[in-house]
């Protein structure tokens, strides 16, 4: 059995420990690479399990291309949900349209708008989710663990492609023929919303094309790091 297989194999084994042991599962589903692997695997083999994505209203073209790539090749269905429209006009009559490149305060408060409370109406009533997380995408990622108590959000979460590689999820989308954004193929590998991703060169760190104008060490929107703000 080749590592690629072994890998699977342990995926396939962590999803079904889920579904056994939490009544309500659901994938957060990002529609990066990693959670595009994720959509196939719990399409094959645990469809029972939730899927549903945030969209914020500001995503790439490519993404929502993918979203119908994704309806057409799997039955599984992708709850999408979206930020409340009164708080989006409240956050843009204060910061103005593209306020987030201004402060990081104005990004989380847009993040947190966007996408922590969406996230948090998905996961109401569910009792574990499921990330598409690698330790390797970021430095504010390194501790994170398959399988552990999410305090933020009052319940388990799993991350079954944590020890995976870049070249290992990519290795699962050639052989699968798994549908992914076309964005990857022009030097995205992590992809946001649209005014807060870009491009990356050769030999940059794989999420330096996110809030690129912020230090790495902060590089997260609130979904899976650190408490939301009062």
């Amino acid at each position: 059995m080749s590592t690629l297989e072994h890998k699977i194999e342990q995926v396939k084994a962590l999803l079904a420990d889920a579904v056994r042991d939490f009544s309500q599962v659901t994938f957060a589903n990002s529609l990066g690479a990693e959670d595009m692997v994720l959509t196939d695997l719990i399409a094959r083999f645990q469809p029972d399990i939730a899927m549903f994505s945030l969209d914020t209203g500001r995503l790439p073209q490519e993404t929502y291309d993918l979203m119908q790539a994704l309806r057409l090749r799997y039955s599984a269905p992708l709850k999408v949900y979206f930020p409340e429209s009164g708080s989006v006009e409240t956050l843009i009559s204060t910061q103005g349209v593209n306020g987030f490149y201004d402060s990081i305060e104005n990004r989380k408060a847009c993040c947190f708008i966007r996408k922590v409370a969406p996230l948090k109406r998905a996961l109401a009533g569910k009792k574990a989710w499921i990330t598409g997380m690698r330790r390797d995408q970021a430095v504010t990622r390194g501790s994170l663990a398959l399988s552990s108590f999410d305090a933020d959000q009052g319940l388990q979460k799993f991350n079954p492609l944590l020890d995976w590689s870049n070249e290992e999820v990519w290795a699962y989308i050639k052989q699968y023929d798994v549908p992914y954004n076309a964005l990857h193929d022009r030097f995205y590998p992590s992809i946001g919303c649209a005014p807060c991703t870009r491009s990356v060169t050769p030999g940059e760190d794989i999420r330096s094309g996110r809030w690129w104008w912020e230090s790495a060490e902060g590089k997260e929107c609130g979904l899976h790091i650190g408490r939301s703000p009062k």
